[in-house]
């Protein structure tokens, strides 16, 4: 999993409350258990038309946001189903940081193991985020996970709180295997013990 410590990127602003996981990503893209490949069809129905043309006025489809790595959204973001291919089509797309007042706690949780840093902050914070990120490609947030900060393209910042755990394994690039694979010598050394110990195991 890719480390997260320093964001410098352009927000999109989705200024929607209850944006559920079959509004990231649309059941019939479920098939796979591939984590590439999804970010084509993040917020699919709202991006395309039944004959699969963009639509023009979704934040994702115009230009000053196509490199969006930042998305700035309304209360309850990641409601809906649990489903896991919501944060890879996110990351997929290159977002790595979703800001809004609150999130569904299984989507909240799934962020973190797949490398993108969930921020709850109060809706007057995120009101001054929202109209920050509506300037465009011109104006980059500062999303700094050491500190816990997120900095406007105008320099006012806003502290976030983060449990301690979730930001080392962020930090460190580890999802579930990554932490096993920390305790790996641990595990060799049991493993040869129970072998020795119980030989017709």
């Amino acid at each position: 999993m890719q480390k997260f410590d320093t964001l410098t990127g352009i927000a999109a602003p989705m200024p929607l409350i209850n944006i559920d996981t079959d509004m990231i990503i649309p059941k019939q893209f479920l098939k796979t258990i591939k984590r590439s490949g999804l970010g084509v069809n993040l917020f699919d129905e709202m991006r395309y038309d039944d004959d699969r043309n963009e639509i023009p006025t979704f934040v994702l489809n115009q230009d000053a946001y196509r490199d969006a790595q930042i998305i700035v959204a309304g209360d309850n973001f990641g409601c809906g189903s649990s489903r896991e291919h919501a944060p890879w089509a996110i990351a997929d797309f290159g977002i790595t940081c979703v800001i809004a007042p609150s999130f569904a706690d299984i989507f909240y949780n799934n962020c973190f193991k797949n490398g993108i840093l969930p921020i709850a902050l109060p809706q007057e914070q995120i009101d001054v985020l929202m109209k920050d990120a509506e300037k465009g490609a011109n104006a980059r947030m500062t999303v700094d996970l050491e500190t816990q900060t997120v900095t406007t393209s105008d320099g006012e910042s806003f502290t976030f709180d983060v449990d301690a755990f979730k930001k080392r394994c962020l930090m460190e690039g580890l999802d579930d295997i990554g932490l096993t694979m920390e305790k790996v010598a641990s595990i060799d050394t049991f493993e040869a013990a129970a072998t020795q110990a119980r030989p017709w195991v």
